[in-house]
């Protein structure tokens, strides 16, 4: 996704405020790496890109095959082949739906858990770091600006 191109006459003309920036140009960095950094992860981990976003979504909460179909934009096939991936790999677990033991829902385990946080921790140490070395003032200001841009492209959404 592209935030910060160089002002065209076509932009200029209907969004006279842009301008290239530092800002643009780092938050446009950003989007790029954060684009390109899944991939690489799970690479790494040697796992694909759609079985580490789904550690990610049942990190968040258990579901079931079908509703993490939902989420990832594929076919309840795929979804299966996913999790049965997942599952040999020790990431997760199939267990019964709490509620309708006809269904099942897919949890992490914590050695899942354990791998996903040991394959990110660089990132959220790095991240950490640069946060702490912001003041109260900067840390707002940062995410005025982080909540603004969210906006922005969830605009497109």
């Amino acid at each position: 996704m592209t935030v910060g191109p160089p002002p065209s006459p076509e932009l200029s003309s209907r969004v006279p405020e842009w301008r290239s920036t530092g800002t643009l140009a780092a938050l446009q960095e950003l989007l790029d790496v954060a684009g390109a950094t899944p991939e690489a992860v799970a690479r790494r981990a040697g796992i694909s890109t759609s079985e580490l976003h789904s550690l990610r979504l049942l990190s968040q909460s258990p579901m079931g095959p079908v509703e993490l179909a939902r989420h990832l934009g594929v076919t309840s096939a795929a979804s299966s082949g996913v999790v049965d991936r997942l599952v040999a790999h020790g990431h997760a677990e199939r267990r019964p739906h709490p509620a309708d033991g006809r269904r099942t829902v897919v949890v992490v385990t914590e050695t899942g858990r354990a791998a996903v946080i040991g394959w990110l921790l660089p990132m959220f140490q790095a991240l950490a770091a640069l946060d702490q070395s912001l003041s109260e003032a900067e840390r707002a200001v940062v995410e005025r600006y982080l909540t603004g841009a969210v906006e922005a492209l969830r605009s497109l959404l």
